[in-house]
Parts: C-alpha cells; structure tokens; sequence
C-alpha cells in the first residue's frame, strides 16, 4: 500500500492521484488531483474513508 494516503497526510510524493474507496477499489466519478512538490497535505474527497492513490508522475 506504499502508493495510498489518507486525505490530509502529508505527500510522500508528488504527481496524479485518484479517488479510491476504502479498501482501494474504484469508486464512482473518481477525482484526479495533481500534487505538486511543495503540497503540505492530501485533499479531502468526496466520501469519508475514501483514500488517494498515486497513478502516476505529475503531469508537464
């Protein structure tokens, strides 16, 4: 699970994030943030116990 955080830590790393339920299944409508270096916390999502999960390197 090195690529899941909670809404509000703090990133481990920049780049594209997508919603995930709980367990990291899909969820309905998804959000994709970009975090960016210098990012202090993760966003909040739609749903409580929801999780962001990192799908890729930010985009240029």
């Amino acid at each position: 699970m090195p690529n899941r955080q909670k809404p509000g830590e703090s990133p481990r790393r920049p780049g594209e994030y997508r919603e995930r339920g709980p367990r990291g299944g899909d969820v309905p409508k998804p959000r994709e943030v970009t975090i960016e270096p210098g990012d202090e916390r993760m966003p909040p999502t739609q749903k409580p116990g929801r999780i962001w999960e990192r799908i890729g390197p930010p985009k240029n």
